[in-house]
């Protein structure tokens, strides 16, 4: 039998239809044909024969749409005949061009025999989108005379209402009526593009293994057009389906990239504000108001649906790898099911660090010049990301809100909300740091903020796993090993384990791990140092590499010539230097370093720079930028103080581009100077009091940083904190955390705290994830807000095991008639271990890394058992 005659199926549900097999299970129908039939029953010639379905989607309003899709409860066809199914490509119409040739195949009534068995009908005709535009629909005018009207009445064509229509073999649309005033020679069609704007049946699609493509009704200009954009999607993967794992390379046989596909772990997100979150959505209310309350979410669960994103994140959370992924997926079409709205999109990613240098921002027609300049002067390429920005297939990536100058931010929320106006359809996501741009910054413009959680312990033994993996772990026992007691370290190591919480500081881990012998630095400034060491001498000797520029001199003097460029970068706002600009930076150096500048040129030494550092690299070919921000800020911050440059730090502290700058600097310099950096510090922040409240905070989270500072110092800065207690949002209790352990001290119990307070206090205490906050978390426990018993469950994998399961998770009541249920995050086998011995009929979310396959696993359970009381 023909394969595509065996996708063609005969309804039966409040009345016969007609239906179309998008996969051997999955059914395309009228949605007025199912009705309100609980089990309507599908056949296909040659078929399994009657089948029971389940309605998984329907949409009648009366004139834009009547679809449906049925899921059978079994194949509908044989094996042999659903491996022969071509593969199935939807049709839109992008003009008012009448298409001939257009064709239905269903089964009308008409075409009964004296048996009353069915038989197919082939409707050929011509396909007019420019026919019943009001309604949202399209026609489909027959060639032929119209069958006779039955006996009874009603209309000759009826049981053709599901067929499918199809124009040059691409599926255009559903029949779903027979308009009366036509003589009965015209039928009316949902077309596809109804279809694809509806975010549920792209979902109900993708779970039923049907993972939609579209392509254009085609002219000679848009087959053009499909090449193009066929080269623009290979283009995408190719640049955006690859990873810097840095630290990686330690041999000539290795590389620093590695497949995004292999590499990239879903981290764990959630909304800044929930109940805002939901309200911004222009659409998707039910399924949004059915999604869990404050607990985190993967990355494809919490961006379900979502067509606007500010997504908040720490430098090195993984922000720009979160987009490459969403950039990947979307222009390959293998979306999961959440993320079925951006079916048919092209994501574009734009570096906010690259355009801001540049003066103006880019107009819409030059985004292509941005995204994939090699093929933006293509004939194809004239007029095309305007057109589809109207058209909303467009995933705009705005990458590092962060990096823009605060001088220019205003103007870059200008530019964004131009961009809105002009082409609201479109999806936007943009990330940031989260001080960077205050909360709410776009929420009039209906986004919803996302912040990139912190690493827990499970992903952070699925990063070790996969880098070690990348690294060669599979061929190389030794390595393996390596890594495994790498993972145990992470785990029974509460000082390593507080340093793993973002992919880089994962990243750098692994690669000092494995350059020591296990060997590892304490402490975040620590372990850039020896990172430093690791990147910038140790790993050219180890490879026993010689190059014409080599020296001792050059060893020693190459990180105080990165600090140079570094700091200038810091000073003057930006991200990227131009290639001239860091050459005169190094001319104006080495007059002072005479054995440096005799072996070779500024130039010659900034290229030797670029080749060997392993920090520098070129984005394009006259400019430089650090591999990533916090080397960046590490360098700039101990040329600060090398300069005594306290007054410039103290000065520039209200910007959040500043902040790591100067906690660095706290840690680099001496006792002596770094008293006299925070006592400026504190100072500012007496005096002016609109950044009183930042300077302070920004104080006490330097302390992180100072291992040895003056009493006095210390308790001015304790008391500046201390007035800053209670946080009053997550925001200031995660600024809070910053100043570490001595937070604890400060923070109060729950009597009389309002929700918002008491919610904010157990964040800045599971922030610092120190075994010292358990008892103070244990008094919140039995707090009567789901969202604080919420942050409680999510947070236990940052203490230890046993005793937060007594303290805290133990005492934590599930059922609540008021807020609803709480849910238990399991994210280790021991977490489960205890879930069972504490008993009770607890509604758990495992989240982990699957022993066998290595893959993460995120699925809710409920654990028999008699309720708490």
């Amino acid at each position: 039998m023909h394969p595509a005659r065996e996708r063609i199926a005969a309804v039966f549900g409040r009345r016969q239809g007609s239906g179309y097999l998008l996969t051997p299970r999955l059914v395309l129908t009228a949605a007025h044909v199912v009705g309100d039939c609980e089990t309507p029953r599908v056949i296909v010639p040659g078929g399994a024969g009657p089948v029971r379905c389940r309605l998984a989607w329907a949409r009648d309003d009366s004139r834009r749409c009547d679809a449906a899709l049925l899921t059978a409860e079994r194949d509908l066809v044989p094996e042999e005949a659903a491996a022969a199914f071509e593969p199935l490509v939807w049709g839109r119409s992008y003009d008012l061009r009448a298409w001939p040739g257009a064709q239905a195949v269903g089964f009308p009534q008409v075409q009964r025999d004296a048996e009353e068995e069915l038989d197919t009908e082939q409707v050929v005709g011509t396909f007019k989108p420019g026919s019943s535009m009001l309604s949202g629909r399209h026609v489909l005018d027959s060639e032929h005379r119209a069958p006779e009207p039955p006996d009874g009445g009603g209309s000759p064509w009826a049981g053709m209402s599901g067929a499918a229509v199809f124009v040059d073999g691409l599926l255009a649309g559903v029949v779903c009526a027979d308009p009366a005033g036509w003589g009965h020679g015209r039928l009316t069609v949902t077309p596809s593009a109804t279809l694809w704007s509806d975010f549920q049946f792209l979902k109900e699609c993708l779970l039923a293994g049907h993972k939609p493509e579209s392509r254009s009704l085609t002219s000679h200009r848009e087959l053009e057009i499909e090449a193009f954009e066929g080269r623009l999607r290979d283009y995408v993967v190719g640049k955006a389906g690859e990873l810097t794992i840095i630290g990686l390379t330690l041999s000539d046989s290795e590389g620093e990239s590695w497949p995004l596909d292999a590499a990239y772990l879903s981290l764990e997100l959630t909304d800044t504000d929930p109940d805002r979150a939901v309200a911004a959505e222009g659409f998707g209310a039910a399924e949004a108001g059915s999604r869990p309350g404050p607990a985190p979410r993967r990355a494809e669960e919490a961006l379900s649906g979502r067509r606007r994103v500010l997504l908040r994140g720490a430098a090195g959370s993984g922000k720009t790898t979160l987009l490459q992924w969403l950039a990947t997926i979307t222009a390959r079409g293998d979306l999961p099911p959440g993320l079925g709205h951006l079916s048919g999109c092209m994501p574009l990613l734009l570096p906010l660090r690259t355009l801001i240098r540049r003066g103006e921002l880019p107009r819409p027609e030059e985004f292509l010049a941005t995204a994939a300049a090699p093929l933006a002067g293509l004939p194809a390429a004239q007029g095309w990301a305007t057109r589809r920005l109207a058209e909303g297939t467009v995933l705009l990536l705005v990458d590092g809100v962060d990096e823009v100058p605060e001088a220019d931010r205003r103007r870059t929320l200008s530019w964004i909300k131009d961009l809105l106006a002009a082409y609201p359809d479109a999806r936007y996501v943009l990330t940031t740091r989260p001080s960077a741009v205050r909360e709410g910054w776009l929420a009039d413009a209906g986004f919803t903020e996302l912040e990139l959680l912190p690493m827990g312990r499970g992903d952070v033994l699925a990063f070790i796993d996969r880098w070690h993996t990348a690294a060669g772990a599979q061929r190389n026992a030794q390595l393996r090993e390596m890594g495994e007691a790498l993972a145990a370290a992470v785990v029974a190591k509460r000082d390593l384990g507080r340093l793993a919480t973002n992919p880089l500081m994962c990243a750098l881990i692994c690669a000092l791990n494995r350059s020591r012998r296990g060997y590892l630095p304490h402490g975040r400034m620590e372990l850039y140092r020896a990172a430093l060491e690791l990147l910038l001498v140790r790993r050219d000797r180890e490879r026993d590499i010689a190059v014409g520029l080599e020296s001792p001199e050059l060893e020693q003097a190459q990180t105080a010539l990165l600090r140079k460029i570094a700091y200038w970068l810091i000073r003057n706002g930006r991200h990227e230097i131009a290639w001239h600009k860091a050459v005169e930076i190094l001319e104006r150096a080495l007059p002072a370093m005479p054995a440096v500048a005799a072996r070779g040129s500024a130039e010659d030494i900034l290229r030797h720079l670029v080749l060997r550092s392993g920090l520098l690299r070129q984005p394009t070919s006259g400019t430089l930028d650090f591999i990533h921000r916090t080397f960046q800020d590490y360098l700039g911050a101990q040329a600060a103080v090398d300069d005594w440059d306290f007054d410039v730090l103290v000065e520039h502290a209200h910007d959040t581009q500043w902040e790591d700058v100067l906690r660095m600097a706290v840690g680099h310099a001496a006792p002596r100077a770094r008293a006299e950096l925070l006592h400026l510090l504190l100072e500012r922040g007496d005096r002016e009091e609109p950044a009183r409240h930042r300077l302070h905070l920004l104080a006490a989270a330097c302390l992180e940083h100072a291992t040895e500072v003056d009493p006095e110092i210390r308790t001015r800065v304790e008391k500046a904190a201390a007035e800053l207690v209670p946080p009053r949002d997550p925001e200031s209790a995660k600024e809070l955390a910053a100043a570490g352990r001595v937070v604890l001290d400060l923070l109060p119990g729950p009597e009389g705290l309002e929700e918002e307070v008491a919610h904010a206090v157990v964040v800045a205490a599971t922030t610092v994830a120190d075994d010292h906050a358990i008892p103070l978390l244990s008094r919140y426990a039995t707090h009567r807000s789901l969202r604080v018993r919420a942050q409680l469950a999510w947070a236990w994998d940052r203490f230890d095991t046993e005793q937060y399961a007594e303290a805290v998770i133990g005492r934590l009541p599930y059922a609540d008639e008021g807020e609803g249920e709480l849910r238990f995050v399991a994210k280790s086998r021991e977490h489960e271990r205890m879930l069972r011995k504490l008993g009770g009929s607890r509604l758990v979310q495992y989240r982990g890394l699957d022993a066998t396959t290595q893959n993460l696993t995120d699925f809710l359970v409920r654990l028999p058992g008699p309720r708490q009381k």
